[in-house]
């Protein structure tokens, strides 16, 4: 079917207006009305092409939520009306250790990322939910608890798993000590979500000025980590660090902080750190961890969480035409702390329809 959207044409370009095809439904499909697209830093690094692999034209937004249109002959889980949400990925090989085991994300023969990347069938570009519609294999499509609130939920399907599968994986639950560096888009949902698992939660940030809003969000304090004395008296005083920093930096000050067998987990820089000094993580058995995203089952249970726990993010409600705005404030990190792209504001092509 015909439907629109919004798309970078080059790395230069502003993301404007863009016509295309979504595939027919194939039996396992889902196909979905896009009500709202929450916006990622990666939206806009893909779109600028910072990581050097962009494909266009590039129709960014894998923070996804709406409504089935039309179901697949053979899908079961899913019926024409139900709130249902898409994140970062809509197709594996199925077949893998890692498909088998619901880690998706590192599926052995690579998945299908939902936008700048290939079908795996028809090798067709995907399009992500900068668009009035999607079309999307059953296995990957999340079902939207009742209860949660559908504007807010969509940045969930990003920063909430980005952040929700290392608190798990590394078993964060009552008495746990966490720290999270950077109070963003992705710091504000680890705070939040670390609370609700019952842990000691600290924000790190250079300077106070985010102290109060730390408070408000459920963290117990704030450690300024430009204050050398203050840092120094947190040593050995964390289980688990949630790095956000979205740039290159040095993660050494912060190596004293765990305690042994920390482990401090990079979720935001995805490139290159500072050379680090070893010192820190040979005298505490501490480490260094990266992690990305979650699998379906584990997204899904990320949802079932929030919605027990009425945990959503704090989002700002945009228009599609204000997303090169958007972009300009998140260079500036003007907002607080997640854009959320209201569908509404995008009329449909004439004749669309499943």
């Amino acid at each position: 079917m015909k439907t629109i959207g919004y798309a970078a044409q080059a790395a230069e370009s502003p993301l404007a207006p863009f016509t295309f095809e979504r595939r027919a439904l194939r039996p396992d499909d889902v196909a979905i009305d896009v009500l709202y697209c929450g916006v990622c830093h990666s939206d806009l690094h893909m779109s600028r092409n910072d990581w050097g692999f962009s494909r266009y034209p590039l129709v960014p937004g894998h923070e996804i939520v709406g409504r089935v249109a039309a179901v697949g002959a053979d899908v079961t889980g899913f019926k024409v009306g139900d709130a249902v949400a898409v994140g970062c990925m809509v197709d594996s090989c199925q077949d893998c250790d890692m498909c088998h085991a619901g880690e998706e994300q590192f599926c052995r023969n690579l998945m299908t990322q939902t936008y700048n990347d290939r079908d795996r069938i028809t090798g067709a570009p995907t399009m992500g939910g900068y668009s009035k519609h999607l079309v999307v294999r059953e296995a990957f499509v999340l079902a939207v608890p009742e209860g949660l609130e559908l504007s807010r939920v969509a940045p969930l399907l990003c920063a909430g798993i980005t952040t929700y599968s290392p608190l798990r994986t590394w078993g964060v639950g009552p008495g746990s000590r966490v720290g999270v560096i950077g109070l963003g888009g992705l710091g504000h949902m680890a705070v939040k979500l670390a609370v609700a698992l019952g842990a000691e939660v600290t924000v790190l940030s250079r300077t106070k000025d985010k102290e109060a809003d730390a408070l408000d969000l459920g963290a117990d304090r704030l450690l300024v980590s430009s204050d050398q004395d203050a840092m120094k008296a947190a040593t050995a005083s964390f289980d688990v660090i949630i790095d956000t920093v979205p740039v290159k930096h040095d993660v050494t000050p912060y190596m004293p902080l765990l305690d042994v067998d920390g482990t401090l987990v990079i979720v935001g820089q995805v490139g290159p750190l500072n050379e680090p000094l070893t010192v820190p993580f040979i005298m505490g058995r501490r480490r260094v961890a990266g992690s990305l995203i979650g699998g379906i089952a584990e997204t899904q249970e990320m949802l079932n969480f929030c919605a027990r726990m009425n945990i959503l993010p704090e989002c700002e409600m945009i228009g599609m035409a204000e997303i090169n705005d958007a972009f300009t404030r998140m260079e500036r990190a003007d907002v607080r702390y997640r854009f959320v792209i209201d569908m509404a504001s995008l009329p449909a092509p004439a004749g669309a329809a499943f």
